[in-house]
């Protein structure tokens, strides 16, 4: 079989690539001959044949570009995915310029503010227990399982218990603390006496009023019952004792669904960006990528036609011609295309490590810190007045 090998020069056309990704960017159909050209001749032509089509050297051109971008955009992700996640995954970012914020980190850390009851991620419900005269101790998972609609297996938490008596401050003027010491008369000679009572505060220091709230939180120690409970494992145990209690009157509670607090998953998240897969990099625009991409990517291209015509070559290890054999330098090729495609990948990886964000920042560090120093050597003039 006659099968046509590099005859010396190619014309591209749209269609000649397996994936046709660059194939309408005119850039690209400039340098396909150029680094088809470019390949065959550091491969040895015109001194030996090489047994490459111009579509092979398409194919490799191609790959070799969507590598690069994969490099490139791989890193970028690392870089900023912690600001990525949980945006709309709608907008390709290859042309945008990514902005560092703090949107995710509140988001990781909301489950903190679910457990200080100061916001958070978990939605906290409300239920009322109802008092029952002369019993101290409620299940509340009993009351759960009855009132606050839970799903199989669920559980709930309670987070807060409203049992408490009137704070001080509501009881300032209290008939068993003193209504203060007979102030109040003071209103009508001042031409307060059409005001409300609120007007005493006027004529005392705000350290009469502090203690005049702790002689009644005194009071209600000694003279009163301690309101008070106790929490553990959902069983609420309540002090003092319920005597003589209203119809109706009850203890609230707020509380959460555990399985609402344990979920993993984040409600109306469809079309996001959940992980590295589905960040919204498309390939490269060829066009745009400067000299030293369009470098690297050529001699990637020449290490993949050295990887494919090693291949090739490997068909027949020995060919007969007159009075001898020709060895293929299959072995050769292929090694050399290994350790040439790894030394870029290498190449290019480290690049951009250079130019991450943590790299920056710490070699704009070092570059004032130098500063510093050199101008702390610059001689401080001496003014004499």
């Amino acid at each position: 079989m006659n099968i046509p090998v590099w005859p010396g020069s190619s014309s591209f056309f749209p269609g000649d690539t397996p994936f046709g990704f660059y194939d309408y960017d005119y850039n690209f159909q400039l340098d396909a001959d150029r680094v088809a050209d470019f390949c065959a001749k550091s491969l040895g032509y015109p001194l030996v044949d090489i047994e490459l089509q111009s579509i092979n050297f398409y194919s490799a051109f191609e790959q070799a570009i969507t590598a690069y971008g994969n490099e490139l955009y791989a890193y970028k992700i690392r870089d900023n995915y912690l600001f990525l996640e949980g945006n709309t995954g709608s907008v390709a970012l290859n042309d945008f310029l990514s902005r560092p914020n703090l949107g995710n980190i509140i988001r990781i850390a909301e489950q903190y503010g679910t457990e200080a009851g100061t916001g958070g991620n978990t939605n906290w419900y409300t239920g009322s227990i109802p008092l029952v005269v002369n019993q101290q101790i409620y299940d509340l998972n009993q009351w759960a399982d009855v009132s606050a609609s839970l799903a199989a297996g669920d559980k709930i938490e309670v987070k807060r218990v409203f049992f408490e008596k009137r704070p001080a401050i509501a009881r300032y003027f209290d008939h068993y603390a003193g209504t203060g010491n007979g102030i109040q008369s003071l209103s009508t000679p001042f031409g307060f006496g059409n005001y409300a009572l609120g007007i005493d505060f006027l004529l005392m220091p705000v350290n009469y009023d502090l203690q005049k709230i702790q002689a009644i939180q005194f009071n209600d120690e000694v003279r009163r019952s301690a309101y008070t409970f106790e929490l553990i494992n959902n069983k609420l145990r309540i002090f003092p004792i319920p005597g003589d209690i209203n119809e109706g009157e009850s203890i609230k509670i707020e509380y959460i669904k555990k399985s609402e607090r344990n979920s993993p998953y984040v409600s109306g998240s469809s079309g996001l960006i959940t992980d590295v897969s589905n960040a919204p990099y498309l390939n490269p625009n060829y066009t745009k990528i400067n000299s030293v991409g369009k470098q690297w990517i050529v001699q990637y291209t020449l290490a993949l036609c050295k990887q494919t015509l090693g291949l090739i070559r490997g068909k027949y290890s020995q060919i007969p011609v007159p009075g001898s054999e020709v060895t293929l330098n299959q072995s050769d090729l292929l090694s050399q295309a290994e350790s040439e495609k790894t030394a870029l990948i290498e190449r290019l990886r480290a690049y951009f490590d250079e130019t991450s964000r943590k790299t920056l920042m710490e070699r704009k560090k070092d570059e004032s810190e130098y500063m510093k120093n050199e101008l702390s050597n610059v001689p401080l003039y001496i003014y004499i007045g």
